[in-house]
């Protein structure tokens, strides 16, 4: 789906290979990264979907800022350098530092987290969860990441001839240069935008 200098790429959950952690608390999914193909440490972002099956820390992450949602599940108390926040409301997104010893507690069983990681040097951030109709501008030089987090999400390019694109449960799709659309979902669906940051 192009027009102009706009691109974007469906990213399909059915293509996502899972990574167990090394402590074997967990699975992680990996939904998108820039640059492509950057691995654990280079990374200017990275959003994926995480597995969250036992109690454990969290892997810490040198000057990287978070924003974790809960997708599924009953929550977690994550104690943040020593600082308790209990997540167990759904959708609802949470920033902290990626680079503070983190641990979790599973309040009642396992739980998906929608994971969103950024350089805070190099990368601003935002993320939104929407449900019904929400309409977004994407100036050139930011990236848009959308998540269908729960049930379907479309997304509409405004005044444009290219078809709606469909995105079923977990399905992504990534808009780089300049957009103007329209995301529609009777569920949620995770936006995130990123731009670079001033220097």
């Amino acid at each position: 789906m192009t027009s102009g200098n706009e691109v974007v790429r469906v990213l399909r959950a059915a293509d996502r290979p899972a990574a167990v952690w090394k402590n074997g608390g967990g699975v992680t999914r990996e939904i998108a990264a820039w640059p492509e193909g950057a691995g654990m440490s280079d990374f200017a972002w990275r959003v994926s979907l995480a597995e969250v099956a036992a109690d454990g820390p969290f892997s810490a992450f040198p000057g990287v800022d978070r924003t974790l949602t809960l997708a599924e599940g009953s929550g977690m108390d994550l104690a943040v350098a020593g600082v308790h926040r209990v997540v167990d409301e759904r959708y609802a997104p949470q920033d902290f530092p990626g680079d503070r010893p983190t641990d979790c507690r599973l309040l009642h069983g396992p739980v998906v987290n929608f994971n969103v990681m950024y350089r805070r040097d190099a990368t601003e951030a935002d993320t939104a969860v929407v449900r019904g109709a929400l309409a977004v501008t994407v100036p050139p030089g930011e990236t848009l990441l959308v998540v269908a987090l729960e049930g379907p999400a479309v997304l509409d390019r405004t005044g444009g001839p290219d078809s709606p694109v469909q995105l079923a449960p977990h399905d992504a799709a990534l808009a780089t240069g300049g957009l103007t659309c329209r995301v529609r979902t009777p569920g949620r669906a995770a936006v995130v935008t990123f731009r670079p940051r001033p220097r």
